[in-house]
């Protein structure tokens, strides 16, 4: 399966001008012949901490996002702020083809050095969906730190996607973490991050599909682009079963006095 992601620069608190700068990206992986397309993180929005402000657009940008994946014939997740007890919360949904909605999910980890975690609350669960024979799980950027998130997901998981808003002073840390997410969980992972700065924050993208080696097979950096490569669960398997490290998981560790 072709999969694609699009860095942009997104419009601050504008999903209007957002729609208007990613339509023609996600035309452009759809011409590259890619069946799963992502987007950045709250890509409509930006990382807006107005969290009430933002989520009013969800409905919006949901429909945005179904309308564009049957325009296309794409599979496209994408991002967004949606009203939810007792705040809102960063999530996410994956859209098919014709429109339906085949996987909603919930940032679980609020970026508390940012404050997100005073005006987000926090997801509760993965949720992976197979996309043409290719089992996807997404998560939301600051998710990208904790390796137990990917435990958790990594037996059903052929390529994890990870949408973000990651700031260019922590890009070492960006890449660093997608090619050990790819290494540790022996499956594709795919990055999909921002240009252009935010709050006077700029960011770089370095979006990249890296396959289960830890290895990039494309990449991007500096200004919009839309980043393809090709994702296959057989080749999962197979590094799984030639290297079965993941059998040696010790899934319960005490702590010595």
């Amino acid at each position: 399966m072709l999969v694609a992601g699009v860095q942009f620069d997104l419009a601050w608190e504008d999903p209007a001008e957002s729609f208007r700068r990613a339509a023609p990206l996600l035309e452009r992986a759809a011409g590259a012949g890619a069946q799963l397309v992502a987007l950045p993180e709250m890509f409509a929005t930006g990382f807006s901490m107005d969290a009430a402000a933002v989520a009013r657009h969800a409905g919006a940008t949901k429909a945005w996002l179904a309308e564009q994946a049957q325009r296309l014939r794409l599979h496209v997740i994408g991002g967004y702020a949606e009203p939810a007890e007792p705040r809102p919360r960063n999530a996410l949904s994956l859209f098919a083809p014709d429109g339906r909605e085949l996987l909603h999910y919930q940032k679980i980890h609020p970026f508390a050095l940012a404050g997100e975690d005073r005006h987000f609350s926090g997801g509760a669960a993965v949720a992976t969906a197979t996309v043409e024979g290719v089992r996807v799980t997404p998560v939301i950027c600051y998710d990208l730190r904790f390796p137990e998130l990917f435990r958790a997901a990594v037996d059903a998981t052929d390529l994890f996607v990870v949408i973000a808003n990651w700031p260019e002073k922590r890009r070492h840390a960006w890449s660093t973490l997608l090619a050990a997410r790819a290494i540790e969980s022996q499956c594709f992972v795919l990055g999909v991050n921002r240009v252009g700065a935010a709050s006077g924050e700029p960011h770089c993208g370095d979006s990249a599909l890296l396959d289960p080696f830890g290895f990039a097979r494309a990449s991007a950096s500096g200004e919009a682009a839309v980043v393809v490569g090709s994702v296959d669960a057989n080749e999962v398997a197979q590094v799984r079963a030639r290297f079965p490290f993941l059998a040696d998981r010790k899934t319960s560790i005490g702590r010595a006095p």
